[in-house]
């Protein structure tokens, strides 16, 4: 499977479909949200990046610590990459967000049959451009970019009627393909690693590198396979505003989740249960910007909403309580809360609590 750059406009449909308007990252943080079925990550950044400030801001000492929320930080070798990556891609995948919905739509309920983390659909972004027509130069075809032995070992046709250039038909193969994977790596980063180099060349660079974790063996494999999971790293920033389990390595994930702590319990009198209400919120909002905006002490903030910061930047939803006028106003300004919250965080200028 190779990767093309993501200049190719093929927008081929399954069906004539009327496309929703679309507001980048804003639109992201309220209609997905991340799935741990297996495995996983968690990173936040948005493609609206600067020089000045940027990815290289979260990192004091260029490292990665796993006991800190894995969202406020990204690992020092894909810093650079991955910033570049989204100065260069970030304007098309922005409107890819739009005219691909019915792909993606698709993509979330194929793989959900599976149990797949539904982020795992933006290896077909990098793999393809959601091209169903796509032909490589090593003979990788469609959206999925599946080679013909593999595509023949899971039932498709590959004649003058190629069943790879269906989406449906294709990502249930691609889909069936990442479990496998996924079943003899266990870590997301060396399933995209194998997809596009072949899962023989991931066991070797294993071997050399004494390792399975994926910063440590990229060296030992091609250039191309090892910048293909920074740019489905990328990917997963511009269009989630945030990572997933997906991102992170099997070894940081276990570190982030045995640091996770309980939901805290809130108590509330009477006045409170009835002049409040419940928002549920996804993305990286932060509790100063939001409790300023809406004019709410920090301290109540904190009070109503315990492990508000933490709980988004492991990528999870929250139901947060505000005042009832408070939440109308919330509603007005969310998508501008959420870019300064963001914009915040690349700049160094928020810490999550």
């Amino acid at each position: 499977m190779q990767w093309f750059g993501l200049n190719i406009n093929n927008h081929i449909s399954l069906t004539k479909i009327t496309l929703v308007g679309f507001a980048f990252v804003v639109g992201s943080f309220a209609s997905m949200s991340f799935k741990e079925p297996l495995n996983g990550s968690m990173l936040a950044q948005d493609s609206t990046l600067n020089d000045k400030g940027g990815f290289k801001s979260l990192f004091g000492n260029n490292s990665f610590d796993a006991s800190k929320p894995y969202a406020a930080q990204l690992n020092p070798r894909a810093v650079s990459f991955v910033q570049e990556y989204i100065r260069k891609q970030g304007k098309e995948l922005e409107k890819m967000k739009t005219w691909g919905k019915p792909y993606f739509d698709l993509y979330d309920n194929v793989l959900g049959l599976y149990g797949l983390p539904r982020e795992m659909k933006y290896l077909s972004v990098i793999e393809s451009h959601l091209s169903s027509g796509l032909v490589s130069w090593a003979g990788a075809v469609g959206p999925w970019q599946l080679m013909g032995d593999e595509a023949k070992r899971f039932g498709l046709r590959t004649g003058a009627v190629d069943d790879r250039m269906d989406f449906y038909k294709s990502t249930h193969v691609a889909a069936r393909l990442m479990k496998e994977l996924y079943g003899e790596f266990g870590d997301w980063l060396l399933v995209v690693a194998a997809y596009n180099g072949g899962a023989g060349r991931v066991r070797q660079a294993i071997r050399k590198a004494g390792s399975r974790d994926f910063w440590d063996l990229q060296y030992y494999l091609p250039e191309e396979t090892r910048n293909h999971v920074k740019k489905f790293i990328g990917t997963h920033y511009i269009f989630e505003g945030s990572g997933g389990w997906t991102t992170m390595t099997a070894g940081e994930t276990v570190v982030q989740k045995a640091a996770s702590a309980l939901p805290q319990e809130v108590k509330l009198s009477n006045d409170e249960i009835a002049n409040t209400t419940l928002v549920e919120v996804s993305g990286r909002y932060n509790s100063m910007i939001v409790s300023s905006s809406l004019l709410m002490d920090i301290i109540q903030f904190n009070k109503w909403n315990p492990g508000f910061d933490k709980a988004l930047a492991e990528g999870k939803k929250y139901s947060m309580r505000l005042m009832k006028e408070q939440a109308a106003i919330f509603e007005t300004r969310k998508g501008n809360l959420l870019m300064q919250s963001v914009r915040a965080l690349l700049e160094g200028a928020v810490v999550a609590k």
